[in-house]
């Protein structure tokens, strides 16, 4: 029976990497299919993962029903053996019932791939409504690691190393940046509760009488 996937993690453990071989074993195998993406970081209309591998995606607006969509292809005499949404997070609630309906009305998997929670540990109303939703949610087994060496459970959005707390839901950047641009950090809960990134926890080795801990 066809299934509708969740694969979860944090930020850095190989989502995009395990779309993209997926992708790869199924075309190998001589079928077709779709990938819907939203704000990857190699740009619009693409799915890409931080070993170098990236492939050509249809990149999903506001409002996009992604069952019409893959209507409209099989409609037009386009082949579809299966769906890969990357980035699902971004996606809405409504967009994920059209992947939902995607299995179920026309027959097809639906491999959904995005990170649970944002910055503030809340739940993306696209994660959210996934596990609600799905057939199968699927914690990748590579585990991202905190900077003091504990498994990484927690999104972090940094600006210059330093974690921020406030801001809009959404905001693209990527892993281990090292200006003063928006960035992301995978961090254990200890350390996200204590708001200690690498970045600080470097500054209070440094500077042993300064505590980089913002009072809860």
């Amino acid at each position: 029976m066809p299934e509708l996937v969740f694969f979860s993690g944090t930020m850095d453990c190989g989502k995009s990497t395990l779309a993209l071989q997926i992708e790869h074993n199924r075309s190998a195998r001589g079928l077709a299919g779709i990938i819907f993406t939203r704000d990857d970081r190699a740009g619009e209309g693409k799915l890409s993962s931080r070993l170098g591998l990236v492939t050509d995606a249809v990149e999903v607006e506001d409002g996009h029903d992604l069952y019409a969509h893959v209507v409209d292809h099989l409609s037009q005499g386009g082949r579809a053996d299966y769906v890969i949404a990357d980035e699902a997070q971004f996606l809405a609630p409504e967009q994920i019932d059209q992947l939902a309906r995607v299995v179920d009305d026309l027959e097809l998997d639906v491999y959904a791939f995005g990170i649970t929670t944002d910055f503030r540990s809340k739940l993306f109303p696209g994660s959210q409504r996934l596990v609600e939703l799905a057939d199968r949610v699927e914690v990748l087994q590579v585990e991202a690691l905190c900077w003091c060496g504990a498994r990484a459970t927690h999104n972090a959005r940094t600006v210059g190393g330093v974690m921020v707390v406030e801001g809009a839901q959404v905001v693209v950047g990527d892993v281990n940046q090292s200006s003063d641009e928006v960035g992301y950090e995978v961090l254990c809960r200890r350390h996200h509760r204590r708001r200690m990134t690498a970045a600080t926890a470097r500054a209070a080795a440094l500077s042993p009488d300064v505590l980089p801990v913002t009072p809860i």
